[in-house]
């Protein structure tokens, strides 16, 4: 099993998730993070630090955020890895308390830190 980034993530993109995880499988977005399914290794020490909730198991992940499955294993084989914390987006404190914001999803990567 594996462990999902869903929609509370997209344009927050805190990274306190990345601090806690002993693989390497967060891969960053231009507007938020996945979890490469086949890297994760099922501890959940990510979900905690997360400040918006946005990280479940993926057999927990709420039925309206199902499609973030998929979305994961997609861009995690995509997006560049993440292993050291950034600040989170300008913006991350306003959309924070943001629902439904699938569709400020930004498909482009971001820089990560391991190419």
């Amino acid at each position: 099993m594996t462990y999902v980034v869903t929609e509370p993530c997209i344009k927050c993109k805190y990274t306190e998730c990345v601090r806690n995880c002993p693989v390497i499988c967060f891969h960053e977005g231009a507007n938020m993070l996945v979890i490469d399914p086949d890297d994760c290794i099922d501890c959940g020490a990510c979900v905690d630090p997360c400040p918006v909730h946005a990280i479940f198991p993926e057999k927990s992940v709420p039925e309206e955020w199902k499609h973030y499955i998929p979305l994961n294993a997609k861009y995690s084989k995509i997006w560049p890895a993440i292993t050291i914390p950034k600040k989170p987006l300008p913006e991350a404190n306003e959309f924070s308390k943001k629902e439904e914001k699938m569709s400020f999803f930004d498909e482009n990567p971001g820089t990560g830190d391991i190419q």
